[in-house]
C-alpha cells in the first residue's frame, strides 16, 4: 500500500466518481482505476459498489476512508515540517472554504498573499460550511474559512471578517415595486434556499426564528447548492432568496435584483483550524496577511 494509492482512494471516495477524481488529481482514468483495483486485489476487499452510472463506498470502504484520511493527514503534516525548514520560499497550503467566502471574499486575499509568497502552492476546496469543518477536522485541509458558527470541539475559530444576509427578488417580482412590504411578505412569496449544511441556510433559519417565523411556514420552491444558481433563478423567476450581500451586490446595482430589506442578519466569517495540529510558517503567514487586510 502506498500513499499515492491512499490519495487516489480518498479522492474517488470524495467525488464518488472515478473520472472526476482523476481530473482533480491530474491522472488518467485508467491510472486511477488501476490504483483502486490494486488496493482491492491485494487485500481481497471491495471498496466501492457500482450503482447505476456512479459508485458508492461499501461498508468496508467507509471504514477504510477514515483510516486513509488519518494517514494522509499525518503525511501532510510531516511534509509541512520539512517545508518549514525552507522558510517561505516553498510550501503548500490546502484551504477549504464555504461557497460565499470561497467565491467572493477569499480570492483577492489569496492573490495578495501569493504576490508576496509566490513559492507557496495553494489548493482551494470549495464546499458548504459543514463539509469545510469536516475537512479541517479530518486533516484534509490546513485551514478552513466559513460563514457562521461551527460547533466542533476539535477546531478553533478565529473571526476574520463578515457580511450581511439580505433578501432579494427579481425586478419583475410583485414585491419589487412595493414601497412598504406587508407584514407577512415572507410567507406570501415562494423561496429558493441554499441546501441544509450551508452557513447561509443556518443563518437564514436563525433570522426567521427571531421574527417568529418557522421554515415550515415558507413555501420553498427549490434548494440549490450554489449561490450563482440561486441568483440566476431569482433573477428569472417569481421567488425570493436569502443570500450574502457580496453575492448580489452587482445584480442590485444593475437593477436585475431588488433588495427587500436593509438586512436579515449580520454574520461573521471565521478561519477554522485543528487545535492539535502543527501551524506551518505558510499558514501563519497567510493568517497574518489576512489579518492585515492586504489586497492586490
Amino acid at each position: 500500500m502506498t500513499l499515492e494509492q491512499l490519495r487516489i482512494f480518498a479522492a474517488v471516495a470524495d467525488k464518488q466518481h472515478v473520472t472526476q477524481a482523476a481530473h482533480e488529481l491530474n491522472l488518467t482514468q485508467s491510472a486511477t482505476s488501476a490504483a483502486i483495483a490494486a488496493l482491492e486485489g491485494r487485500y481481497g476487499v471491495k471498496l466501492f459498489d457500482r450503482v447505476g452510472r456512479g459508485i458508492v463506498l461499501t461498508h468496508m470502504g467507509r471504514t477504510f476512508l477514515g483510516e486513509a484520511r488519518a494517514v494522509l493527514a499525518r503525511a501532510h503534516a510531516a511534509e509541512q515540517v520539512l517545508r518549514d525548514f525552507a522558510g517561505l520560499k516553498a510550501g503548500r497550503l490546502v484551504i477549504a472554504a464555504s461557497q460565499t467566502v470561497g467565491s467572493y471574499w477569499l480570492p483577492m486575499r489569496l492573490l495578495a498573499f501569493q504576490a508576496v509568497h509566490p513559492g507557496i502552492e495553494i489548493n482551494v476546496r470549495i464546499a458548504n460550511s459543514e463539509q469545510v469543518a469536516t475537512d479541517v477536522r479530518d486533516g484534509m485541509a490546513d485551514v478552513g474559512f466559513v460563514e457562521g458558527d461551527i460547533d466542533d470541539a476539535a477546531l478553533s475559530a478565529r473571526r476574520v471578517d463578515g457580511d450581511a444576509l439580505v433578501a432579494v427578488v427579481g425586478a419583475r417580482h410583485p414585491l419589487a415595486s412595493q414601497k412598504k412590504l406587508p407584514a407577512d411578505w415572507m410567507t406570501r412569496t415562494p423561496w429558493i434556499l441554499r441546501e441544509p449544511g450551508s452557513g447561509t441556510r443556518a443563518i437564514f433559519e436563525r433570522a426567521l426564528k427571531k421574527r417568529g417565523v418557522r421554515l415550515a411556514d415558507l413555501t420553498v420552491q427549490l434548494e440549490l447548492a450554489s449561490n450563482e444558481a440561486i441568483r440566476t433563478a431569482v433573477e428569472a423567476g417569481g421567488c425570493a432568496a436569502a443570500v450574502s450581500d457580496l453575492v448580489v451586490e452587482k445584480a442590485i446595482a444593475t437593477k436585475r435584483l431588488v433588495r427587500l430589506e436593509d438586512e436579515l442578519a449580520k454574520r461573521s466569517f471565521y478561519a477554522l483550524r485543528h487545535k492539535e495540529r502543527h501551524i506551518s510558517k505558510a499558514e501563519a503567514a497567510l493568517m497574518s496577511s489576512i489579518a492585515g487586510g492586504a489586497t492586490p
